[in-house]
């Protein structure tokens, strides 16, 4: 089964409801995607929308994975830098995969193909992300071949008393 990436898709209702349900599953299902469970598609909106204005905008990229039945699966957003002196990367934000989907390589394939579209995007010589602490997704991009170039000790507060390390994380392209 394999997961088939576009970057850059049409933009409709029936994707824009494809991420929302995306989103509120991955969230739901405990995923470290600016959220924590339980939230509903209307918990989940603002931020889709804001996303969405950002690629209106030109300032975001989006790269859609669909499953083998043509569903959304997998999604990630690559942001483009404003500021003159760090124009020379992009930031990945919002990485997610379906629940149903875990353990079938999509994570690997969605990597593989954000790394493929930053190569595409001129000038671009890295991409940088942030991470969640305690939730192992950092051996995971570091599998991937990101390196771990700062750390935030309990800068992401989950619930009172479970506060997590904020890792920030590189790919030179």
């Amino acid at each position: 089964m394999a997961l088939t990436c576009q970057l850059d898709p049409a933009i409709d209702e029936a994707l824009t409801e494809g991420i929302l349900a995306l989103w509120t599953d991955v969230s739901n299902a405990g995923g470290a995607v600016g959220f924590v469970p339980p939230v509903g598609p209307a918990d989940v909106r603002p931020d889709l929308d804001h996303a969405l204005s950002e690629l209106a905008a030109g300032r975001r990229r989006l790269l859609v994975g669909y499953d083998e039945d043509g569903r959304v699966a997998a999604t990630a957003f690559l942001a483009y830098n404003s500021h003159r002196l760090m124009t020379h990367w992009v930031w990945l934000y919002t990485l997610m995969v379906h629940p149903d989907h875990q353990g079938k390589g999509y994570g690997r394939s969605l990597m593989a193909a954000v790394e493929q579209a930053a190569r595409g995007f001129h000038g671009v010589e890295a991409i940088r992300l942030t991470c969640r602490g305690g939730t192992g997704v950092d051996v995971f991009y570091g599998a991937c071949g990101y390196k771990e170039v700062g750390r935030v000790p309990d800068a992401i507060r989950v619930a009172p008393g479970d506060d997590r390390d904020d890792i920030m994380m590189l790919l030179t392209l």
